[in-house]
C-alpha cells in the first residue's frame, strides 16, 4: 500500500489500497463509451516466443473497454509476419499488425528518408512513430495507451489504472505516465532509475541555476516507464526520439506544450515485473552503458531547449556531484532493500555506478564539443503538410500486408 504524499510539481495517483479491480475496470468501461480507447503495442517478434506477451495477449482478450490495438512488429521476415498475424488473431477488438521491416512500410519510409522526413534510426520510437501515423490515419480520437510487451506479471487492472486518470468526466490531464516497484524475485532492479536518472537530475539541479523543466523530470518517481496514456491530440503534437532517451524526450515534449497541471503519474502495480539489462562494458555502447548515453543527450538537449548553456567545465562539476549523489543513494536504496528482506549487490550496484558516472562523462563532453544532439522525428502533421497522401498510403500499406500474408 502507498502513501498518498503529494512531491514535485505533477500530481502523483496513489495506490491506497480499497478499490478491486473488477470496480476499477466497470466504472472505465463505461467512461469508454464516451471516451473511446486504443491500445499501441510496440512489440519486438522475439517477445512472440516469450510468456509475457503470451499472457498480456490473453488478458487483453477479455478487456471489453479496449476500441482497437495497434500492434508496431519489429525485426520480423515475411513468415514471422505471417505468424505475428495469426499469433494476435486471437484478439477481439478491431487490431491492426504494422509490418515495420514489410517492403510496403520500407518502401514508404524510403520516400520520407529521402525528404528528411522520417527517423534516421530503428527503435521503440521508431515503432512508436509509424503506429501514431496509422492512428492519425484512421482520425481516432480519445485517449491512447501505450506499454511493452514484456511485462511478466501483466493484469488488466494495471491497464485500467494507467487509463482512468484521462477518461473520467472531470479529468483535465492530458498525460499520466506510470509507476511501480521494479522489485522481482526478491532482488531490486530499476538500476538506470535508481543510480543514474535520479541522481543525474539532482546532480544537474545542484550545479545549474534553477529550473522548472528539471524539478518537472524529477517529480516522476519511474521517469523511464514505458507504460502511459495521453490524449490524441498530445499525439499529433510529439515529436520523438528513436534511441533509449525516448521516455525522457516524450515528456520533455509534453512539458513545453501543456502546464504541469494536466499531467499526472500514477501508480498501477505493487510490482512490475519485464526482462532486465545487462549493464554493459564502459569501452562499448551496449546494454545500460548505451541506455545512459542517450538518457543523457535527451537530459541535456532538453536543458538546451530550456536556453541552459552547457561547457565542459558544466559537465565536470555534473559528473562530481552526480558521483557523491549516488553513493549516498546506493545507502538509501540498500536500506530498503533490507527492511524488505530484499536481495541487492553492492558490488555490482558500485561497478554500474561506475560505468554510469563514465558514460555521462562522454555524453556530456561529446554534446558540448561535437553537437551530438539527437535528431526529432517529424509530427505526421508536419510530413502530411508536404505529402498529403501518406496517410493513406500507410494504412493501405497495412491493409495490403494482412490481406496478402491471411491468404497463404
Amino acid at each position: 500500500m502507498s502513501d498518498f504524499f503529494q512531491n514535485g510539481i505533477i500530481t502523483t495517483l496513489h495506490d491506497v489500497g480499497g478499490r478491486l479491480g473488477p470496480d476499477l475496470e466497470q466504472e472505465v468501461a463505461r467512461h469508454a463509451e464516451h471516451c473511446p480507447i486504443t491500445l499501441v503495442l510496440p512489440c519486438l517478434f522475439s517477445e512472440l516466443e516469450g510468456v509475457a506477451l503470451n499472457r498480456i495477449i490473453d488478458t487483453l482478450s477479455r478487456v471489453s473497454y479496449i476500441k482497437r490495438i495497434i500492434i508496431g512488429l519489429d525485426r520480423a521476415d515475411a513468415s514471422s509476419f505471417k505468424m505475428a498475424l495469426s499469433y494476435f488473431g486471437r484478439l477481439p477488438q478491431p487490431h491492426q499488425v504494422i509490418w515495420n521491416d514489410g517492403p510496403r512500410v520500407n518502401s514508404l519510409l524510403g520516400d520520407l528518408h529521402s525528404l528528411g522526413l522520417a527517423p534516421r534510426e530503428k527503435g521503440k520510437g521508431h515503432n512508436l512513430w509509424i503506429c501514431f501515423g496509422l492512428l492519425q490515419a484512421t482520425r481516432l480520437e480519445g485517449v491512447v495507451a501505450i506499454h511493452d510487451c514484456d511485462i511478466v506479471n501483466y493484469n488488466s487492472r494495471l491497464l485500467a489504472r494507467l487509463v482512468y486518470p484521462l477518461i473520467q468526466p472531470s479529468s483535465n490531464y492530458v498525460l499520466a505516465k506510470a509507476y511501480y516497484a521494479r522489485v522481482s524475485e526478491n532482488k531490486l532492479y530499476g538500476r538506470v532509475s535508481r543510480l543514474f536518472v535520479t541522481p543525474l537530475l539532482r546532480a544537474l539541479k545542484r550545479s545549474l541555476p534553477p529550473s522548472r523543466y528539471l524539478d518537472f523530470l524529477d517529480s516522476f518517481r519511474y521517469p523511464l516507464a514505458g507504460e502511459c496514456a495521453m490524449h490524441v491530440d498530445v499525439i499529433r503534437r510529439l515529436h520523438l526520439t528513436t534511441h533509449w532517451g525516448l521516455e525522457i524526450g516524450i515528456l520533455s515534449e509534453v512539458f513545453r506544450d501543456y502546464s504541469t497541471r494536466q499531467i499526472c503519474q500514477v501508480d498501477i502495480a505493487d510490482t512490475y515485473d519485464h526482462k532486465h539489462q545487462p549493464v554493459g562494458h564502459s569501452s562499448h555502447l551496449t546494454g545500460l552503458n548505451r541506455m545512459c548515453r542517450d538518457i543523457s543527450v535527451s537530459v541535456l538537449q532538453g536543458l538546451a531547449a530550456q536556453g541552459q548553456i552547457l561547457d565542459l567545465g558544466h559537465v565536470r562539476t555534473i559528473v562530481t556531484a552526480y558521483q557523491r549523489i549516488v553513493l549516498d543513494l546506493m545507502d538509501s536504496y540498500a536500506d530498503v532493500a533490507a527492511i524488505n528482506g530484499l536481495t541487492i549487490d553492492r558490488g555490482s550496484e558500485a561497478m554500474a555506478a561506475k560505468i554510469f558516472a563514465e558514460s555521462l562523462y562522454e555524453a556530456g563532453k561529446r554534446f558540448v564539443e561535437e553537437d551530438c544532439s539527437s535528431p526529432l522525428t517529424p509530427t505526421w502533421d508536419e510530413v502530411t503538410r508536404s505529402h498529403p497522401e501518406i496517410l493513406e498510403r500507410l494504412q493501405s500499406a497495412v491493409a495490403l500486408d494482412r490481406a496478402e500474408y491471411n491468404s497463404n
